[in-house]
């Protein structure tokens, strides 16, 4: 299964690459970096990463969508938010950290799930989904197939989350310690499904 990460102009570094340092860990991951138009992304630390273009072999697997202060012009880019509703309703799973979970909303795709974001543009992210089941406490939440954690750091907890969900406590202990990273409790028990 491919691990597809989305990528965008001024996205924040550890939104991707906390959360990929987790999933790397699971064998069954193919990582591929992709983007609307392929070629190299700059995030907001003059980081560039060569990305594929999204293309229709792209649509299922699982989905990485980070936040940064790139997401402000894209909860306005109808085509961007097109794509990213066709690509969020044919995945298998789709993640999204800090402020990657506004722009899901405003692409309609988290109507009537539960979801939060990133604490400090709170509102500004519930602004961009009047039908999201918003939470405000979690530093991350799942609904169905939908995973959504708060700012920055939440993505490795909810990476994490996410690899105990599919593959066991266990595995995402193990991960957890090969890092030697202390994963933080969810602020709210009992939110995950």
């Amino acid at each position: 299964m491919d691990l597809n990460v989305l990528l965008f102009e001024n996205f924040t570094a550890l939104d991707v690459f906390g959360p990929v340092e987790v999933l790397s860990k699971v064998r069954d991951y193919r990582l591929r970096y992709v983007s609307m138009d392929g070629g190299v992304v700059t995030n907001e630390q003059n980081i560039r990463i060569e990305t594929e273009k999204i293309t229709p072999e792209h649509r299922g697997d699982i989905w990485l969508l980070p936040g940064g202060m790139g997401t402000r012009p894209l909860v306005k880019d109808r085509e961007f938010l097109g794509t990213l509703r066709e690509i969020a309703g044919a995945s298998a799973w789709f993640l999204t950290v800090c402020t990657g979970s506004a722009v899901l909303a405003a692409s309609g795709a988290l109507d009537g799930v539960r979801a939060t974001g990133n604490k400090r543009a709170f509102d500004w992210t519930m602004s961009c989904g009047e039908k999201v089941l918003w939470e405000r406490e979690p530093r991350w939440v799942s609904d169905g197939k939908f995973y959504t954690s708060a700012g920055v750091s939440a993505g490795i907890d909810m990476a994490l989350a996410f690899v105990a969900d599919r593959f066991g406590s266990e595995k995402a202990e193990s991960i957890a310690a090969m890092m030697e990273y202390f994963p933080s409790e969810n602020l709210a028990p009992g939110l995950r499904a």
